[in-house]
């Protein structure tokens, strides 16, 4: 039997069962890693000799009668996660030979819940691309087209899991960093809500590996399956220990359903500001026509959605504010002399990406406070609704695109081109106030490149998009090898 495209769930039951052994099936993955993987190009660092002892290990255990959440289990990593012993880069080749001492949290969560990491997967350069490429361990290529982009920055760990390499993985969402890899190759991904999940030593490398509160960026799971999203959810949730965990544990709530027919969704398909592709919409209808075959109620407008204009240009404002600390002081004061020459009725995207580049922390603490308004929105729409439906990004997976500059590319949405970094408002829309979103298949397109769509939930009620994408799951397909 193959079961590289098993779910980590089947896996875990086969294991129990002893149908199957760790190190058979590390020893598969590892097989169909060094057959296919010259091609898609996701594990930039395998570790397989590491991987086969974590097996035996991991078989040794299971025979003593140990029971751990993913023992025996497969899985990768993102590249950015501090491994002991492995280069983490960034792809960012000055730092080719940093090695950290010690591992990420979510890393040490992965081994002490009994899973065999394979390796770490590609990254672009600073993780600050919506592709996956640079000049340390070159291009991913999308497993169901090698001509496209498997998304960024997790784009790696989506291709490997699309590709039969290992069972769950994990990344990192600022920009849709996990959400839009998942859109682009048919898998799921999960954006746990702002500070669920600790972040220790998912770092730049010429940082030191503290424990921090970050603005708007998350780390989470990726897998073939809702169910799995929750399995690995549950492992990686939690405060660090050198903090808040000293203090606080973790009880989070049950999904507000169980039936499909008791969700209350607002799905949207319109954005003010980019249009969304036909390829798209058609996902976004599939999964609006199977909540109401379940018998979910649905509506295409709220009142009390929050503008999402604004929230798109606030979005893009906070998202580049961070971006700009380490930036020479030359280029921070030609930024300034940009700004300066904007007209005050420019409230394109382009215009609030330059304005935040140069925010005083007066206007950073304005657009914060703002955004409080919005999350406050975002809790009167969730006393009406459960979850909210939208597109991940206005089209499927795209070209490459390698120019230098990334403010000179464009993306093409049916057909009419728009700046390139336009497409993050869908992503954007629950990253700006931190809620949970969770990415699932929702079909194919005309050209047969995968189409997924983000489910939206309320604020530390992770569990009430998993479960609705756990019941959503027959009813528009989800996970689809590639052929």
């Amino acid at each position: 039997m193959d079961w590289n495209f098993e779910t980590a769930e089947n896996l875990g039951a086969a294991l129990r069962a002893g149908d199957v052994t760790s190190v058979e099936l590390t020893e598969e993955a590892i097989t169909r890693i060094e057959r296919d993987d010259k091609a898609v190009n996701a594990i930039c660092v395998p570790d397989f000799d590491r991987a086969r002892a974590a097996a035996r290990g991991a078989d040794r255990a299971r025979a003593r009668g140990e029971e751990r959440p993913l023992l025996g289990i497969p899985v990768t990593v993102k590249e950015s996660y501090d491994i002991a012993g492995l280069p983490t880069t960034w792809g960012m080749p000055p730092y080719r030979d940093h090695q950290p001492a010690e591992d990420a949290v979510q890393v040490s969560r992965l081994k002490a819940a009994g899973a065999v990491v394979l390796g770490k997967t590609n990254v672009p350069l600073g993780l600050q691309d919506v592709q996956t490429f640079n000049d340390i361990y070159g291009t991913t290529n999308n497993p169901w087209d090698h001509l496209r982009t498997p998304g960024g920055s997790s784009g790696g760990s989506a291709a490997a899991l699309a590709s039969g390499f290992g069972a769950l993985s994990i990344g990192s969402d600022l920009a849709g960093s996990l959400r839009t890899p998942a859109h682009f190759c048919g898998v799921h991904a999960h954006k746990p809500t702002l500070g669920l999940v600790a972040s220790r030593g998912m770092v730049p490398p010429d940082a030191p590996a503290l424990p921090a509160e970050h603005d708007l960026a998350v780390v989470g799971p990726m897998a073939r399956s809702a169910r799995d999203l929750t399995l690995l959810l549950d492992v990686m949730a939690g405060p660090d220990p050198l903090t808040l965990g000293t203090a606080y544990g973790l009880t989070l709530p049950p999904a507000r359903h169980e039936r499909l027919r008791d969700f209350r969704v607002l799905v949207l398909d319109e954005h003010p500001l980019i249009p969304t592709g036909a390829a798209v919409r058609a996902g976004v209808e599939r999964v609006a026509d199977a909540l109401v075959d379940g018998g979910a109620r649905v509506e295409r407008h709220s009142p009390l959605l929050p503008d999402p204009a604004e929230a798109g240009a606030l979005y893009m404002q906070l998202l580049v504010s961070g971006s700009v600390a380490r930036f020479p002081t030359d280029v921070y004061e030609q930024l300034r002399s940009e700004v300066a020459e904007l007209s005050v009725d420019d409230r394109s995207l382009q215009a609030a990406r330059l304005r935040g580049m140069v925010l005083s922390h007066r206007d950073w603490i304005e657009a914060n406070n703002l955004r409080e308004l919005h999350r406050h929105g975002w809790r009167r729409l969730f006393t009406e609704f459960d979850a909210v439906v939208c597109p991940v990004t206005p089209t499927p997976a795209f070209p490459h695109d390698h120019h230098p500059d990334p403010l000179e590319r464009l993306i093409a949405v049916d057909g009419v081109e728009y700046p390139y970094f336009d497409q993050l408002v869908w992503a954007g829309l629950p990253t700006m106030p931190g809620l949970p979103a969770t990415a699932v298949p929702a079909g194919r397109s005309p050209e047969g490149l995968p189409v997924g769509v983000q489910i939206i939930g309320p604020m530390f009620e992770d569990r009430t998009p998993l479960r609705l994408a756990e019941l959503l799951e027959p009813s528009i397909g989800g996970f689809l090898a590639p052929c």
